[in-house]
């Protein structure tokens, strides 16, 4: 039998077997350490997950809400910013600029809501912090911008008469708009007008910029009319929203109308239906006619300039003391006092440029004129009527003269 001898160069190769096989050993239990690490993990994990239930179980349940939402812009003025709270009561709430200034605000007795006191800036970023307690004392906090609309983003209205004036029968509610609204019918529905009288009231659009309210006939004497603009956030064109939210008042007096006969020159003045006064005038010349129809006393000055280059007269005349001056036109018609005219021509002769003249003297000084007694005894609002005059009738947007458009005219111009 053949012995067999083990050589030194095939013991070495069995000892690298044997100890790749053991690497390999060695390397499968390597990576069964790297999962014993990885449970580890999902362990740190899940006490984490334990922790934060556990601190949510523990959190406030006041629930605070912030208007305008987080980010917004073209935000309102008035109303939109507040601050409110569910199952809790506001602690502090803080407004302040962009700028660092603050804004004080107002907390209501419950502690559930918070309003800024006063009206906002329009093109402004706001900035609002929140904290409330709930019912254990837990505190929850909020915070939030926002930026109000833009002058570029927003229109207002410019309207008559004011707040708290007293004015004649004949004055209609006139709103001028600063830019072009389009959609008419939303700006009109944010708009009322009612008076104590209960007259039915209507808006007539002259244009896209112009809107008109008034009765039938005249407003009552004695009347209270309130006229209420709602117009924070309607969009008035593409874009660019209303941020008037506000409410007028005026009061109505007597019933004063004035009729001017271009053909007799004669002027009748009633109250309440009754004859108060007749005086004599001198209305526009027949190259210069006085426009015909119902007019509305629009200004009133005790002096004013009167300048033929404003209104088509170019160096016809400059006269810049005019006594008495009340407004009946956009385009220059007045009745006046005038110092400068024989008196002859009071009653007999039309020598004006289509104004209608009283008598009076220079500086306005003397109370006892004809000027004098209608300036005194006439408001904002009162009712002049042209008659007989070889003009045309004025136009009802020249001035404030919508009286001349019939009930179905005018209604025919309203959006609501």
């Amino acid at each position: 039998m053949e012995k067999r001898v083990m050589t030194d160069s095939k013991r070495r190769r069995g000892l690298m077997a044997a100890s790749a096989l053991l690497g390999g050993v060695l390397v499968l239990t390597a990576c069964n350490d790297g999962g014993g690490k990885s449970g580890a993990d999902s362990s740190k994990k899940s006490q984490a997950a334990e922790v934060d239930k556990a601190a949510a179980q523990d959190a406030s349940e006041a629930q605070i809400a912030i208007s305008p939402k987080n980010s917004a812009t073209n935000a309102s003025i008035n109303n939109d910013a507040k601050v409110t709270v569910a199952k809790g009561t506001l602690s502090q709430v803080t407004m302040t600029t962009s700028a660092g200034a603050t804004v004080k605000g107002t907390l209501s007795a419950d502690g559930k809501s918070w309003k800024p006191d006063v009206q906002l800036e329009r093109s402004t970023t706001y900035k609002i912090a929140a904290t409330a307690k709930d019912s254990k004392g837990r505190e929850a906090h909020e915070n939030s911008s926002f930026t109000t609309v833009s002058p570029t983003n927003s229109f207002i209205g410019n309207f008559t008469p004011e707040d708290g004036s007293t004015v004649g029968v004949g004055m209609p509610v006139s709103i001028n708009f600063n830019k072009a609204i389009t959609d008419k019918k939303a700006v009109q529905a944010g708009i009322t007008v009612t008076s104590s009288s209960g007259q039915q009231v209507v808006g007539h659009w002259f244009n896209s910029q112009r809107l008109d309210l008034r009765p039938e006939n005249y407003w009552q004497g004695g009347s209270t009319v309130t006229l209420k603009l709602a117009l924070d956030g309607v969009e008035g064109a593409d874009g660019v929203f209303g941020v008037q939210q506000k409410t007028v008042t005026f009061k109505v007096g007597r019933n004063q109308v004035s009729t001017v006969d271009a053909n007799t020159k004669m002027m009748t003045v009633t109250q309440d239906g009754k004859t108060i006064k007749t005086i004599p005038i001198s209305s526009g010349s027949s190259a210069n006619p006085t426009y015909n129809g119902q007019m509305v006393i629009s200004e009133k000055f005790k002096e004013t300039r009167m300048n033929g280059d404003t209104v088509g007269f170019g160096g016809e005349y400059d006269i810049k003391d005019v006594p008495h001056a009340m407004r009946l036109s956009t385009s220059g018609t007045f009745i006046h006092g005038n110092y400068w005219g024989s008196r002859s021509i009071f009653g007999s002769a039309n020598t004006s440029h289509g104004c209608v003249g009283l008598a009076d003297v220079k500086g306005a000084s003397d109370a006892n004129q004809p000027a004098a007694w209608f300036y005194d005894n006439s408001m904002v609002g009162d009712v002049v009527i042209v008659k007989n005059s070889p003009d045309r009738t004025i136009t009802p947007d020249n001035g404030l003269n919508g009286w001349n458009m019939s009930w179905a005219e005018w209604t025919a111009g309203s959006q609501a």
